[in-house]
């Protein structure tokens, strides 16, 4: 036993061309620590509000649309911010989401909507890319909040609690099929079925 730990150490002490290999695992060890802490904190960082309503055209259209719902001021205190309602809780579908927001700076860099009218005329577009993505994942940061196992539907108006213990119930539905606009203005629906 005493002999394999000093082979090891021979191993781990013997130098590469200019470092020993012990020393380069240890310093590869407090590298990856190092970018592991920077990575989170980049990722953090950027799952703030003030992050996302730093540019000009979030703050000035769907920021201020936010503000006047349910969502933002309510009888209870608890206020949905943009990561809420737009970034997944779990890490792997986070890092995912966060992967198709780099196509979002994208337009920002390039100014694609960078007026309130070149927003408009892209409005549609862009809610429903956000509506398929919340119909792909089943409404998963809507039920990070609204847990549908906890509903009390003889709290809810008779039409919500149909819908939620039929449609919802069985998977026909999720929440954004209903749901559109709850939080943003709807942009022009002309020739949607149903609007």
């Amino acid at each position: 036993m005493f002999e394999k730990l000093k082979q090891i150490w021979r191993v781990l002490n013997r130098p590469s061309v200019h470092f020993s290999l012990g020393f380069l695992t240890l310093g590869g060890f407090v590298a990856g620590i190092i970018f592991w802490g920077g990575f989170n904190t980049a990722l953090e960082a950027t799952n703030q509000e003030a992050f996302c309503i730093g540019c000009h055209e979030m703050e000035n259209n769907v920021y201020q649309e936010l503000k006047t719902t349910i969502h933002f001021t309510n009888r209870s205190g608890v206020r949905a911010t943009c990561p809420d309602c737009h970034v997944p809780h779990n890490w792997t579908d986070k890092i995912a989401r966060k992967m198709q927001a780099s196509k979002e700076v994208w337009g920002k860099v390039f100014g694609t909507i960078n007026t309130r009218e070149k927003f408009e005329s892209k409005r549609r577009e862009l809610a429903e890319h956000e509506w398929a993505r919340l119909k792909a994942n089943d409404s998963l940061e809507c039920r990070n909040c609204h847990n549908f196992q906890y509903m009390d539907f003889t709290r809810q108006s008779q039409r919500a609690a149909n819908m939620h213990s039929t449609s919802l119930a069985s998977g026909e539905k999720t929440c954004i099929d209903c749901h559109k606009g709850i939080a943003h203005h709807l942009p022009d629906m002309q020739g949607v079925e149903g609007f």
